[in-house]
């Protein structure tokens, strides 16, 4: 029996709005400004809700918990991440897994794109 169930992920930023628009991209959905400064991405139903809360100091350190957004084809996922203002680190590493690019949203938020082997 669980406990609980994510209702949401809350990320710290210095642009909520801008931040939203980004991951609406990535994950599909709308990025929705709150009057207080949040933003938030309304997804699918029965997917948690990504939200944005206001936080002026910068990131400094690695994420202890990152996304991974599964993804058909990683090199144009890629390719579509940097024109909307990510980054890439690295390059594409396969294993038996699958395969994964490491990439930075535009404040520096680490997230996988992968393509899972035999799925």
């Amino acid at each position: 029996m669980a406990l609980g169930t994510v209702d949401q992920w809350v990320v710290n930023a210095a642009d909520p709005s801008a931040l939203a628009r980004f991951w609406a991209f990535v994950l599909g959905g709308e990025p929705v400004d709150r009057e207080d400064g949040w933003a938030f991405v309304e997804g699918a139903a029965g997917r948690p809700r990504l939200s944005f809360q206001p936080d002026p100091a910068p990131k400094a350190e690695r994420n202890r918990l990152h996304l991974d957004v599964r993804v058909d084809d990683i090199a144009s996922a890629a390719a579509a991440v940097t024109a909307h203002g990510g980054r890439l680190r690295g390059k594409t590493v396969t294993d038996a897994q699958g395969s994964f690019q490491v990439a930075h949203d535009p404040e520096g938020n680490e997230f996988c794109l992968v393509f899972p082997a035999g799925r």
